[in-house]
């Protein structure tokens, strides 16, 4: 896998962020998984829960899925995914 740069990453970010484009909701939550775990500045990051949120307990699933990344895999994922669906992403 290529190393990805901070600044390849936050371009990736940016057009994710300004893409008027709809994605499947299994696709938005590995965006949302892969750039919390990305940009975590200690330890795991989880949303706050409120009983009977459904929405919330699938965020915590998709991070739970990429607990073992580190920060530069998350980027490199996150990047992926924009190139995939949105376009590619220059340095």
């Amino acid at each position: 896998m290529p190393y990805t740069t901070e600044e390849k990453f936050l371009k990736a970010y940016k057009m994710a962020s300004k893409t008027n484009q709809k994605f499947a909701p299994d696709i938005m939550l590995h965006f949302y998984a892969y750039y919390k775990k990305a940009t975590q500045v200690n330890g795991f990051y989880a949303p706050p829960t409120n009983e009977g949120d459904i929405r919330n307990a699938f965020k915590i699933n998709a991070l739970l899925q990429v607990k073992n990344l580190s920060k530069q895999e998350a980027r490199e994922k996150y990047v992926e995914l924009v190139e995939e669906h949105i376009g590619e992403v220059t340095e």
